[in-house]
């Protein structure tokens, strides 16, 4: 993260580290824990509220956050608003409004980030960005939750310019919000392969799991 700021001639402390926790266990997280590491991403629901679970009855005293990263289905939404600190995935506004419902009144709000989807893959989540305004209002104006900023996953891109063209995409919709008065501060973008593109267009917030954890484990199959 140093060398892609210094890159970018930005100062490392405008972007922070999100790391994707996914598929590895609580006594990873545990270990990035006692390294420093205190914001985790988690992309299955169920996965994550378990090891959330778990982690506040082995580390109670930790200052844990916890991000929930992966695409929402509106019927997945009570327990992401009653365990998780942040959604980065809403795409619609009756998921918004679900997680707004469901947020339990003695929680803080909901720190929550747009999803758009920059490239306009026709199979990725995310709002389009001729819709992405109308969608910021609306979920500004929900109780329980605080619009943060935007979040994208654009398709994989092979060089170094053409990633930071993609992630500028999303800098030009996030700029284009704050100057209608949306106040947003975070731009969550850049993964283990195109950080350095995605710090270098102004990302704020990258989400790294393998260079952070290393190799996701094998998946287990069933025998036949």
């Amino acid at each position: 993260m140093k060398q892609a700021c210094d890159l970018a001639r930005r100062d490392v402390g405008s972007v922070s580290l999100l790391a994707v926790s996914k598929t590895f266990d609580a006594d990873a997280v545990c270990l990035a824990l006692d390294a420093g590491q205190h914001a985790f991403g988690e992309n299955y629901v169920q996965e994550g509220t378990e090891k959330i679970a778990l982690l506040r009855q082995r580390r109670p005293d930790a200052a844990l956050q916890w991000h929930c990263i992966g695409p929402l289905q509106s019927n997945k939404t009570r327990p992401v608003a009653e365990h998780f600190d942040w959604v980065q995935s809403v795409d619609r506004l009756k998921v918004a409004q679900r997680l707004s419902e469901q947020r339990p009144p003695e929680l803080p709000a909901l720190q929550v980030c747009l999803q758009v989807n920059v490239d306009g893959g026709a199979n990725k989540s995310g709002v389009a960005p001729d819709e992405l305004a109308g969608l910021a209002r609306a979920v500004a104006r929900l109780p329980r939750l605080r619009l943060r900023g935007l979040m994208c996953i654009p398709e994989p891109a092979p060089e170094f310019d053409s990633q930071r063209a993609l992630f500028l995409r999303a800098k030009v919709l996030f700029d284009e919000l704050n100057a209608q008065g949306m106040g947003l501060d975070t731009l969550s973008m850049g993964m283990s392969d195109d950080m350095e593109a995605a710090v270098a267009a102004g990302s704020t917030m990258v989400r790294v799991g393998r260079a952070v954890f290393g190799s996701r484990p094998a998946k287990v199959t069933s025998p036949v």
